[in-house]
């Protein structure tokens, strides 16, 4: 069925608001679990679509798992590790499923994994990943769509990636947990998700250390080293400053809860630039505030600790109103700016070149209908919405589930008009519907 947001725009938001586990985090924790045997717990997993896919993916290779709702946690029984083919049907639908290769790699010594798929971003190569195993002593090929990796044994090395990605940094940590001395990942990336993962990964039993920095060191343990533990991901930081940018861009204030203010130092200073009020209220919740019409700015895309791509579409959408004119350069992907053109349609005034955007405030956009065309401009064009004048139709949900739990109660508890419904009907389907699909137990 196909389901919409109808917005009306034009309301002020306020009060508080608490943000979930980080996605971006967990997806990589649950694939993790398949070093384990026995029984893992993670805690603040949050209920979107992505982490269905995921779960499906561990049980479609013999993993069983559990998800509770109510303590919004899911356990994971990797003890039975029965195929070693992550499907096509599963990976291409989200790349982070992807990560399961350098975790069967070091489980099983074999892994046969689909290549990914997920939002349409632009180029999101895997030569990094294989280079990177391949340098460990795994025996690497890709066929008919799928990367087939054998490694009888892994033996640590010094990895120098050519640009610090996230997700090869990842599988490397994963594949070289198990292998024999340490491994050296130069270059590699320093988001908190990394952090998150060594974290865990120490929690069972792992051997790391320099992660957030440029270079992490694993020295190889023994399989049967690794135990099962309980683990708590970290707060969302894109979902946080999803909700900063939507109170500033109604002219709100909000309390947002359950945050690392830390992660989000370079996107607090440039909303600060703008003219936002962020206040630290709690060492895990800030207030955020704007009074009058914000001021443009110039940005840079970089990887963390600068300027997030993934709020990047969201920072356009505060620019479009802002005074004066503001430059975006997008430094990492090159078809991210796929919410330029419903932006305009709003009466947006953006000149895209390549992979600069240069957006000229315009005293108000108006509603319109418009699609989501991935994850994060989805979300922009749903902050697009609840500034504009008028009533919006926001189309192709399936790519805001993907990354916010119940994005629309969250924003009608700050005052938000904002209803999901089915269009085929026109009856209101509430909130995120998984279809019960993280209701189920597979353990």
């Amino acid at each position: 069925m196909v389901e919409k947001f109808k917005i009306q725009g034009g309301e002020t938001l306020k009060g508080e608001v608490s943000i979930g586990g980080a996605k971006n985090s967990v997806l990589k924790l649950l694939a993790a679990t398949i070093l384990v045997k026995g029984c893992t717990k993670i805690y603040n997993v949050p209920e979107l679509t992505d982490v269905s896919i995921m779960l499906n993916v561990l049980s479609d290779l013999g993993a069983k798992y559990d998800y509770n709702k109510a303590e919004k946690s899911v356990t994971i029984d990797a003890t039975n590790i029965t195929s070693i083919t992550a499907k096509y049907e599963l990976v291409s639908k989200m790349r982070a499923s992807f990560t399961v290769l350098g975790a069967l790699v070091s489980r099983c010594k074999e892994a046969i994994v689909a290549l990914p798929g997920g939002c349409a971003i632009g180029e999101r190569r895997v030569d990094f990943h294989i280079k990177g195993l391949e340098t460990l002593g795994a025996k690497m090929k890709i066929e008919n769509g799928y990367v087939h990796a054998k490694a009888p044994k892994l033996v640590g090395a010094d990895i120098y990636l050519d640009i610090p990605s996230v997700g090869a940094t990842e599988n490397l940590m994963l594949a070289a947990v198990t292998a024999q001395g340490s491994t050296r990942i130069q270059n590699a990336a320093q988001e908190p998700e990394i952090v998150d993962l060594a974290n865990f990964l120490n929690t069972i039993g792992a051997d790391i250390t320099g992660a957030g920095t440029s270079e992490i060191v694993i020295n190889g343990v023994k399989l049967e080293q690794l135990h099962p533990a309980e683990y708590t991901t970290i707060p969302d930081r894109i979902e946080a400053g999803t909700f900063m940018a939507a109170v500033v861009a109604t002219k709100g204030k909000a309390l947002i809860k359950n945050i690392y203010p830390a992660h989000l130092t370079f996107f607090n200073d440039k909303l600060i630039q703008m003219g936002a009020s962020i206040k630290l209220a709690e060492p895990t919740a800030i207030e955020v505030s704007c009074k009058n019409r914000l001021n443009s700015i110039n940005f840079v895309t970089q990887p963390y600790p600068g300027f997030p791509t993934d709020l990047q579409a969201i920072a356009m959408t505060l620019l479009t109103t802002a005074n004066g004119v503001g430059i975006i350069t997008e430094s990492l992907y090159e078809n991210r700016f796929m919410q330029v053109p419903d932006l305009r349609r709003m009466g947006a005034d953006i000149h895209q070149d390549r992979n600069h955007a240069i957006i000229k405030g315009v005293k108000h956009l108006s509603g319109a209908n418009i699609a989501a065309p991935d994850l994060r401009a989805g979300a922009a064009l749903v902050i697009a919405a609840l500034m504009a004048n008028g009533e919006s139709i926001v189309e192709k949900l399936h790519h805001v589930d993907r990354g916010y739990e119940c994005f629309e109660a969250k924003l009608r508890g700050l005052g938000a008009k904002i209803t999901r419904f089915n269009d085929e009907d026109g009856v209101n389907v509430g909130v995120n519907n998984l279809k019960g699909v993280l209701n189920e137990s597979r353990l």
